[in-house]
């Protein structure tokens, strides 16, 4: 028995496929297909949020510099606000490789509810449901290398 997919609550094999305790026999599948859902509102607003804070320290730089060229003030007091102003965007570097980081992940896990779908015994069965767009496609990779894989070799086309 081969393993092409192993987690908490999945694992495909060469001879079956189990979700949640239940367990799916590869010949009794005849067919496999995906379905996606509607994007989540809530991680395209969390998006948001992190482009935000990326881009706020730096718009209140730049604010501050323009402020302090308005004012007009001594210079003294141009360089102190011009130089306070540089400091607050600088406080974005520490902070940035965080939020990209996350960033990066929201990217990875997806924005929308990604289903797994078969025919077992005649009828359509949802194997699994998720909103990580990487673990889905590594777990619909896997039901169709095993697919594939209990297949029966077909014969060489001749020319």
């Amino acid at each position: 028995m081969i393993t092409f997919y192993d987690d908490r609550s999945v694992r495909v094999t060469s001879t079956a496929v189990q979700v949640d305790g239940r367990s799916y026999p590869l010949a009794e599948i005849t067919m496999v297909w995906h379905r996606r859902g509607s994007r989540s509102w809530r991680v395209l607003a969390g998006r948001g949020a992190i482009g935000a804070a990326l881009a706020g320290p730096l718009v209140a730089a730049v604010i501050g510099i323009g402020v302090a060229v308005w004012l007009h003030r001594s210079p003294t007091v141009t360089i102190a606000i011009v130089g306070a102003s540089v400091l607050v965007g600088l406080a974005v570097g520490p902070v940035a490789d965080f939020l990209f980081e996350h960033l990066d992940r929201s990217y990875a896990r997806g924005s929308r509810q990604l289903e797994i779908w078969a025919r077992w015994r005649g009828q359509p069965v949802r194997l699994l449901r998720t909103g990580d767009a990487l673990r889905f496609g590594q777990i619909y990779r896997a039901v169709q290398r095993a697919m594939d894989a209990t297949q029966p070799a077909r014969p060489a086309a001749r020319r």
